[in-house]
């Protein structure tokens, strides 16, 4: 499957590549912007930064119930959140006016929170419920076509946390396995807000330890596809592929060092350096690798980077496409096919992409959004504003804006030997901001039809 078009494709790719060099142009100077000078803020007639940049940032939406992970807008300008499961009593949310959500599609949809979890010989696991939303992680919005309403895909994880207390009684968090049924791709119609289509994975695809944390689409016939980021914890992190016509699946690039997190990183989060403090547990670092993800406009690459990596990568969706039916060499093609674009200046999580070919990154190291310029190799800053506490996710409207979920992660209260409780560090409310793009740029549009 996808053989042909992915041999043809790879053939040009040096062909094109040679093409594009001789547009590149080098940025004269380091970016001031932000910088200001005798300023009576800090009654100083030297120059700060004042930690600003870019177009101006607009609060759209604050929450006060859940913190918020995952975001998408959809044409109409309906917004939708998603919350990784405890004791919420819904995972996907719609927001309905300036400081409240309702569940979605609807409660019932939602399992209620005695339903997430099974025990086998006292060990837990999430709900292999394949019908029910067990813990929604990304959301992701695709245009109607002539074959498809206008839809919102869910993640469903099927990896609820779990809740427990340490024999000093201090309470402490863990993520159950996965079972088959549970971990899935749910697409909604958001027509008439209903399920219309439900993917699961086998678990030679999908490993109990797998942890799907965002997705990308290409629905141009021959294609039908979507990316799907495996940022598992446990390590074995990598990429799913999901034919959308038929429903197989297959991996590719599992444990490649480019999807794995950097041994013992220490990121710095508004100016202080980060460990993990779980409770019962020695001091830690961040376990999660792979987690950004973005398709360019004519679909041939897929960028990506782990969490905590500096780096940029990316990969032919070509040498992704190829599966191991079509030949034993396709996880060896992919993996000789990778490339690292070098540093960007900053780790990274959330992806997006826009019509002009920028892949826009969250950057919380720098409470900003930066992106990525193929035309010049070079990573420039979009926007930075102190308001953006950990950009958890981002999403393009019809409506030219770049919509950030702002959920100071580093401050919950499982990061921080639960001080404070399940409200741990942070302060409400959460927040969606939104700053319009530059160049008119617009949400990707060439790979629906």
């Amino acid at each position: 499957m996808f053989l042909a078009t992915a041999a043809l494709f790879l053939a040009g790719l040096t062909q094109a590549q040679n093409s594009s060099y001789a547009s590149l142009q080098q940025g004269n100077t380091i970016a001031t912007e932000g910088l200001v000078a005798n300023t009576s803020r800090y009654d100083t007639i030297l120059r700060v930064d004042n930690g600003t940049y870019g177009p101006p940032v607009e609060e759209v939406h604050y929450f006060y119930k859940y913190w918020p992970v995952g975001i998408a807008v959809s044409s109409t300008g309906r917004l939708f959140v998603t919350y990784s499961r405890g004791q919420q009593d819904y995972t996907v949310g719609e927001v309905v006016n300036m400081t409240a959500e309702t569940p979605y599609p609807d409660a019932s949809t939602n399992l209620p929170v005695d339903q997430l979890n099974t025990t086998f010989n006292t060990i837990p696991f999430g709900s292999a419920n394949s019908s029910g939303l067990i813990s929604a992680q990304a959301l992701y919005v695709t245009p109607n076509t002539s074959t498809r309403p206008e839809t919102l895909w869910i993640i469903d994880t099927g990896r609820p946390t779990i809740n427990t207390m340490t024999p000093s009684g201090r309470m402490t968090q863990t993520m159950p396995y996965s079972q088959p049924g549970g971990p899935k791709i749910v697409g909604v119609s958001l027509d008439n807000n209903t399920i219309y289509q439900t993917y699961t994975f086998p678990p030679s695809v999908h490993f109990p330890d797998s942890y799907m944390n965002d997705i990308r689409f290409d629905l141009r016939p021959g294609r039908e596809v979507a990316y799907i980021v495996d940022s598992s914890n446990e390590g074995r992190t990598g990429f799913i592929m999901l034919n959308l016509t038929d429903g197989s699946s297959w991996r590719r690039l599992t444990q490649h060092p480019s999807t794995l997190r950097v041994y013992n990183d220490v990121p710095s989060y508004q100016g202080h350096p980060f460990y993990y403090r779980v409770p019962g547990q020695p001091l830690s670092h961040q376990q999660e690798g792979l987690d950004g993800i973005q398709i360019t406009p004519d679909g041939n690459y897929i960028y990506y980077s782990p969490i905590n990596s500096r780096y940029l990568y990316r990969v032919p969706t070509a040498s992704l496409l190829v599966t191991d039916d079509d030949t034993p060499l396709a996880e060896q093609q992919a993996s000789n096919n990778v490339t690292n674009l070098g540093m960007r200046g900053g780790e990274a999580n959330g992806f997006e992409g826009d019509n002009n070919g920028l892949i826009y990154q969250c950057i919380p190291t720098h409470n900003a959004i930066f992106y990525y310029n193929p035309s010049d190799l070079q990573a420039h800053g979009f926007v930075r504003d102190p308001r953006i506490i950990w950009p958890d996710g981002i999403t393009i409207g019809a409506d030219g804006f770049l919509y950030m979920m702002i959920n100071q992660l580093p401050y919950q209260g499982g990061w921080n030997n639960n001080v404070g409780g399940t409200l741990g560090l942070r302060e409400w409310p959460g927040a969606i901001l939104r700053a319009k793009l530059n160049n008119n740029g617009m949400k990707i549009t060439t790979l629906w039809s």
